[in-house]
């Protein structure tokens, strides 16, 4: 169970928002791969679903030291709202299906002794052993490395009070968190730390993996040309079905 010794007024150097909807399973396994103990950390949980979960509200009593909050469905809106009640120096927006390996805090406090360094992004990692995973996972590498654009699958960070002047995420159906790194590179260097952000790759699984990696690709380059987010997710949601 997470700490949380010092009250929740107390400043942290890390806030974990972690914006959930009727993923409590996922949900369980990463609260128990977070550092529980380390005094540093802050764990935030805002539920976008409108109906009670039982599996959530057992999660809730187990875990009384996250915070547990509600919002509106939509992972812009549910990772402002986590921010605005965040303690730490550092937010780290973690999805529930993502997995941090050990050294993640240890980067972060080396980060926060270089002000130039305004936020980033971890390395992104996919939990199969397939082969299409080590290639995706290389083309992510040279993506950001050429690009300095990461996704929110790659647990992106930032200091809150940059957070703060960004105006923070825009709450978009789809792509903000592309929209969000976009702008917060116009207000400092990023730096993405080499320590896996593991995801599961259940989407490339489900949807076949040639099949996702197009549709992503696709995806984003029509929202770099101007197509409105919410045509996207229509198209995105279509696909899901399918």
């Amino acid at each position: 169970m997470v700490a949380t010794s010092t009250g929740w007024d107390a400043e942290k150097l890390i806030t974990v928002v972690i914006p959930v909807l009727n993923d409590a399973p996922a949900l369980a396994s990463l609260l128990l791969a977070l550092p529980a103990a380390d005094p540093a950390l802050e764990i935030i949980v805002v539920d976008g679903s409108e109906a009670s979960d039982p599996d959530l509200e057992a999660l809730r009593q187990r875990y009384s030291g996250v915070r547990w909050m509600r919002a509106a469905a939509g992972r812009g809106v549910q990772m402002n709202h986590g921010a605005r009640h965040a303690r730490g120096r550092w937010l780290v927006f973690l999805h529930s299906d993502t997995r941090l390996e050990v050294g993640w805090v240890d980067a972060l406090r080396r980060l926060d002794e270089q002000p130039r360094i305004v936020g980033g992004s971890f390395r992104f990692a996919l939990d199969s052993p397939a082969r299409w995973a080590r290639w995706i996972e290389w083309g992510v590498r040279i993506r950001v490395r050429l690009f300095d654009l990461a996704y929110g699958d790659q647990a992106l960070f930032v200091r809150r009070t940059v957070f703060e002047g960004v105006g923070g995420y825009r709450e978009l159906p789809l792509m903000e968190d592309v929209d969000f790194i976009r702008r917060l590179r116009s207000h400092g260097q990023l730096e993405h730390a080499d320590v896996p952000a593991v995801t599961s790759a259940r989407r490339w699984e489900r949807d076949g993996w040639f099949r996702r990696t197009v549709d992503n690709v696709l995806l984003v380059a029509l929202f770099f040309g101007g197509y409105p987010p919410e045509r996207l997710a229509r198209h995105y949601r279509r696909g899901v079905r399918r």
